[in-house]
């Protein structure tokens, strides 16, 4: 079974965002990038595969995406068997769309039996990566999928609902799915062994010819979150702001 697993790099959130311009996307220019979460989880599930079963997992990453041969690099030295760059023009790689497009371009020229994606990513929260991409090649997709393990003649998938209730589905291959979260925590790569990954190489740079993509939203404007002025500090000692909040309590009829 050959596993692709696409990574992509989303502005860290502990760093102070702002917008461009003409505010339809965020300034990306001084910004630091980190792997999406939710494609970490994927990796990680992909490993779990591969240590079952012998699968070959190979990391996809976009080359507009910045830092993203660190990123590749990183998941040669947790387990993948080998990673590729994509190059390709697109309207907006940012977009979800586009994404959908290139990794698509991709999959035409080397296919893959199941394509684990993280669910959404901090920077769209959309959750359309997946179906999108499943769209273009024409396979089914499972999104929200909480673990994935390989089984006779396809794969079975545990589906997460609201209110945690989970359901399992046998999957026929190729396949794409949609990871909210890996069955472990992901693992750790030290420095040393990514170092040693790079020295090695294994990361290939793919050009392709992005899918026709369809329809597809237009961010028009894009807005701070509002800031509000509601928070009181309380000083003084232990027993004073004890009496203070138990005031406010008592002034907004909570007690």
């Amino acid at each position: 079974m050959r596993i692709v697993v696409p990574i992509k790099a989303v502005p860290d959130l502990v760093e102070e965002i702002e917008l461009t311009a003409d505010q339809t996307g965020i300034d990306r220019e001084f910004l630091k990038f980190v792997v999406s979460e939710w494609d970490a989880q994927a990796l990680e599930e992909a490993l779990l595969v591969k240590d079952a079963s012998g699968a070959e997992v190979v990391a996809v990453g976009l080359a507009s995406d910045p830092d993203i041969d660190q990123a590749l690099y990183t998941a040669i030295a947790k387990g993948a068997d080998s990673a590729v760059r994509v190059t390709g023009d697109a309207d907006d790689s940012t977009l979800t769309g586009s994404r959908a497009a290139l990794l698509a371009g991709y999959l035409a020229a080397e296919p893959a039996d199941l394509v684990i994606t993280g669910v959404q990513a901090a920077d769209d929260l959309d959750g359309q990566l997946a179906p999108m991409l499943a769209a273009h090649l024409g396979q089914p997709h499972v999104s929200v999928v909480v673990g994935v393990e390989a089984a006779e003649g396809g794969i079975t998938v545990r589906q997460e609902f609201a209110g945690g209730r989970v359901h399992e589905l046998a999957v026929g291959l190729p396949a794409v799915i949609g990871l909210q979260a890996a069955r472990q925590a992901p693992r750790y790569a030290p420095i040393t062994r990514i170092r040693q990954a790079m020295q090695a190489g294994g990361l290939r740079v793919v050009a392709v010819e992005p899918a026709t993509a369809g329809p597809a939203p237009t961010v028009r404007r894009m807005l701070r979150p509002e800031q509000a002025s509601h928070a009181q500090m309380l000083t003084g000692s232990a027993d004073d702001v004890a009496a203070a909040i138990a005031d406010l309590l008592r002034d907004r009829g909570l007690v």
